[in-house]
């Protein structure tokens, strides 16, 4: 076997990666392509989605991957265990499948209490029988202390796929409306919320949550669903320029469709943060097919989760792949993905 030295990134160019940020702005966007996908590029990584659809046995399957570094590990909402149950059931769901197993390898620091782990661990119990789901297998290291910071999981998650639907951002059309399943911005406002030690008359809880549910409707209903995305990195603005990049295509939306509760809206303000940059944890951007949409939107309000969803935007042909924002006041602005991650280990 030859081996190429020659790292195809300077890594210098990085920091984020260096400082062990989390990846939602361009630079780690630039570093997934230039780096992981010249390495391990093939027709199914290369679809770039939320989880990988693979046909065995005459079944489709979707299989996906995560891992979870937030600090602080318990938050308004949820904790690190119920989130990463929560966020693994999501990525297989973006793909349309139904989740059915995952697995969990937990990464412990020397001296973490057991009552800290076991609460975790209880608590992902909970989620999994929540979500339906079973942990079917995992994995356990220690690292020294000062080393990992209390708790790191990764994940990976299986699903079956049921309908003959193809769910992916090289899917999207030209007039497909763009939808929310809901309120953006409360998971990364409650965990800086508890960093910065702010207070607000209401306390802003984590929106992390199972979505697999509502997107089940749909299917159930027919709806024609060209792309699901959650908002997890980056939030809402990286996921629209990453399917407008995947599809080649203009997504334009309007500021005043988008749904933002005020106290994380005043949140933002306070920290100087962008609610369309700031990731959730149980929310995900729908490209529905025209004849479809007003249809959908019901279905997703009468779920618990959706009750805020909204349409806020269109897709458009563009020779460029670009998202555009219409402001409060009719003027028109380039939507465009943070240059790195404004809000490290929030996931």
């Amino acid at each position: 076997m030859e081996f190429n030295s020659t790292c195809p990134v300077p890594l210098s160019q990085y920091p984020h990666v260096l400082m062990a940020h989390g990846g939602g702005g361009k630079l780690m966007h630039q570093l997934i392509g230039k780096m992981f996908l010249s390495a391990f590029g093939n027709p199914l990584l290369d679809t770039q989605h939320d989880s990988t659809v693979v046909e065995w046995t005459g079944k489709k399957l979707a299989f996906t991957t995560d891992s979870y570094v937030v600090r602080p590990i318990f938050f308004p909402g949820g904790d690190i265990g119920s989130m990463a149950v929560h966020g693994t059931v999501n990525d297989l769901a973006m793909s349309g499948a139904r989740p059915l197993y995952l697995s969990s390898a937990f990464i412990l620091e020397e001296g973490l209490p057991m009552e800290t782990l076991w609460r975790v661990v209880c608590s992902m119990r909970d989620a999994a029988q929540h979500c339906g789901v079973q942990i079917i297998t995992g994995d356990t290291k220690v690292v020294d202390k000062g080393k990992g910071d209390g708790l790191f999981i990764n994940t990976a998650g299986i699903g079956v796929i049921e309908h003959e639907q193809k769910i992916a951002p090289q899917n999207v059309r030209p007039g497909d409306g763009v939808l929310v399943s809901g309120d953006l911005g409360r998971h990364g406002m409650a965990i800086m919320a508890v960093r910065e030690g702010l207070a607000f008359e209401s306390q802003i809880e984590s929106d992390s949550a199972p979505v697999a549910g509502l997107v089940m409707q749909l299917l159930k209903a027919g709806i024609e669903i060209h792309c699901l995305r959650d908002l997890t990195r980056g939030g809402l603005a990286s996921a629209l320029n990453e399917i407008a990049e995947a599809a080649g295509v203009k997504i334009a939306i309007e500021e005043k469709s988008v749904p933002v509760r005020e106290d994380v809206h005043a949140a933002c303000e306070m920290l100087g943060l962008d609610p369309l940059h700031v990731a959730c944890e149980g929310r995900f951007v729908a490209f529905i097919v025209a004849k479809d949409v007003e249809r959908a939107l019901q279905i997703l309000r009468g779920h618990a989760v959706g009750a805020a969803s909204a349409i806020i935007g269109q897709v458009a042909e563009s020779s460029t792949p670009l998202v555009t924002l219409k402001s409060a006041i009719g003027a028109n602005r380039i939507l465009d993905m943070p240059s790195g991650e404004q809000l490290p280990r929030i996931c």
